[in-house]
């Protein structure tokens, strides 16, 4: 009975396969949680905090106000970024696979079927690796860029001047001996707090600008006047904790940019973004073509994972082979732009 490969290479058991690996922990998935929505489309709204806005007073017997929704609300459509990339499972794999099966070895079936979709899964990395670049983008910048040969992606949230500075001179937090850092995170609070109303109260840095806090001299004396204590992570946390109301997170993630040599940082060092407490936006996840394939009921070879990635099988016949393309339709939104603060420390 002939073998029919795209019975064990099809996107079914290539999902069961990425859906039984552990979760990634990204930083930037919890502050933007995905969203799926249909179409291509994302509509990007700047300055809705979703607060109260108190009800306009009335005289009995008169007509109703009707209030605007969404006011001074600054919305923007756009279309969202395609990302897709693909590998191909050559003869030589489908030989030894198809080897494996007639000879009925299922440790070596097994071996060869997880070499390949560990190299699927590879690109379904990256595309979460996409998204979190775009998330950290924002979280750092308030801005996306993404530049490649292929296309380049660019969005601009406009933080507000206000709440950025760039910190220069004695005020560096590299100047151990001068920087006031416990008067500059207090003042970049505050700031929010005037501005917003709502009270910021999460530091995002790597751990090289921690260590900066580590280092300054004057929140060493403030700990421990005597010079006794090592100054560790937990007591540093905790003094930032007990004397300001901040929390740290620490994101010290790494990616591979699209020439796979090339490490870069998610979110860089000598910088940090003061934050509230619960989401920021929303990654939003768009129909794929391959997705849109599979809606309309069209013969296609296709499953969706992590909310939005189609993985999509192909057989080609010349050269004989089983191509895997992985796509996303995926961008960010910064509901809560305003309620931010970053900061050039060094």
């Amino acid at each position: 009975m002939p073998i029919n490969f795209m019975n064990v290479l099809n996107p079914e058991n290539i999902t069961t396969y990425i859906t039984n690996l552990p979760p990634q922990n990204l930083l930037g998935s919890a502050l933007f949680p995905a969203s799926k929505q249909m179409g291509i489309d994302i509509t990007l709204i700047k300055g809705a905090k979703n607060k109260a806005v108190a009800l306009k007073p009335s005289a009995f017997d008169v007509a109703v106000k009707v209030r605007a929704l969404r006011a001074s609300v600054d919305e923007k459509t756009k279309e969202m970024p395609f990302f897709k990339e693909s590998v191909v499972i050559k003869e030589r794999d489908r030989q030894n696979l198809l080897l494996a099966m007639q000879a009925n070895n299922q440790q070596m079936r097994d071996l060869i079927l997880n070499n390949i979709y560990g190299d699927i899964s590879t690109l379904v990395d990256g595309a979460d690796v996409q998204a979190e670049r775009m998330r950290m983008q924002l979280l750092s910048d308030g801005k996306i860029y993404i530049s490649t040969d292929d296309a380049d992606i660019s969005l601009d949230f406009e933080i507000p001047t206000g709440h950025q500075e760039i910190l220069a001179g004695t005020a560096k937090w590299n100047d151990f001996d001068n920087a006031d850092i416990v008067g500059d995170i207090e003042r970049w609070v505050n700031t929010i707090e005037s501005d917003q109303g709502v009270t910021p109260s999460i530091l995002v840095m790597t751990k090289a600008t921690f260590n900066l806090i580590k280092q300054n001299k004057a929140i060493k004396l403030d700990i421990n006047k005597d010079g006794t204590t090592i100054m560790t992570d937990a007591i540093i946390t905790a003094y930032l904790q007990n004397k300001l109301g901040v929390s740290v997170a620490i994101e010290n993630g790494k990616y591979f940019a699209e020439d796979g040599t090339t490490q870069l940082p998610y979110y860089p060092d000598n910088k940090i973004t003061l934050i509230p407490k619960g989401t920021l936006g929303s990654t939003h996840y768009g129909t794929t073509p391959e997705e849109a394939d599979l809606m309309s009921g069209a013969s296609a070879n296709v499953s969706i994972v992590r909310n939005g990635i189609a993985v999509t099988t192909v057989k080609q016949t010349d050269p004989v082979q089983i191509q895997t393309k992985v796509s996303q339709i995926c961008m960010p939104s910064f509901e809560h732009s305003d309620e931010v603060f970053i900061a050039t420390v060094a």
